[in-house]
């Protein structure tokens, strides 16, 4: 079996940012190379030859993960070192920058000129609620800075869940400390950084 390997970071830029599919489509690749298939990614760790073959094993299902197996300490942390903390920082970084781009001005908003306009001519607009009680509601178009901003907050909700779940079973396979995945993955961050 091919071992995973971490999603590449795409060319960052405030178009790829603001074309929202793509950047959801980019996060959704990554997560789920990684992150959704993280027992089949840790169970290609494994390598029985190394024990040798046992042909009563393949007598009784196996149902439990730990049935007995130690997983290699060694190929555990390249895992963590070398696929994991890589993709979850690519991530990280994409959403870092994204932030940015949401809450940096947006002179090339598209719909700006429209949204003043708008704007403009509802401070003009005279409102009688007896005629037509709903037509004091105004809903402003929302700028994609905002739009941006909003996406970038609700992927990284979807980050700390995803990441607490991958971690819990990483820890739970290949053993280790009880420390949690921001620990980790800051020891990680310390170490590639030298």
């Amino acid at each position: 079996m091919p071992r995973a390997s971490s999603t590449p970071a795409p060319g960052l830029s405030p178009q790829f940012c603001f074309n929202e599919r793509v950047l959801r489509d980019f996060l959704s690749l990554s997560r789920s190379t990684i992150d959704d298939s993280i027992t089949q990614n840790l169970n290609a760790l494994f390598t029985p030859a190394r024990e040798g073959f046992d042909p009563s094993s393949t007598a009784v299902r196996q149902t439990d993960s730990k049935a007995g197996r130690v997983m290699d300490p060694t190929s555990c942390q390249e895992f963590k070192d070398k696929v994991l903390f890589p993709s979850w920082q690519t991530r990280s970084d994409v959403l870092t920058y994204c932030a940015g781009v949401a809450t940096s001005p947006d002179p090339d908003d598209p719909d700006l000129i429209l949204r003043q306009t708008e704007s403009a001519r509802d401070r003009e607009r005279v409102v009688d609620e007896r005629l037509d009680p709903y037509s004091a509601r105004f809903f402003p178009r929302e700028a994609r800075t905002e739009s941006l901003a909003n996406l970038v907050r609700n992927q990284r909700t979807v980050e700390e869940i995803i990441r607490s779940r991958t971690w819990g079973l990483v820890s739970e396979r290949c053993g280790g400390s009880s420390e949690g995945w921001e620990g980790a993955l800051n020891k990680w961050r310390e170490s590639s950084q030298r």
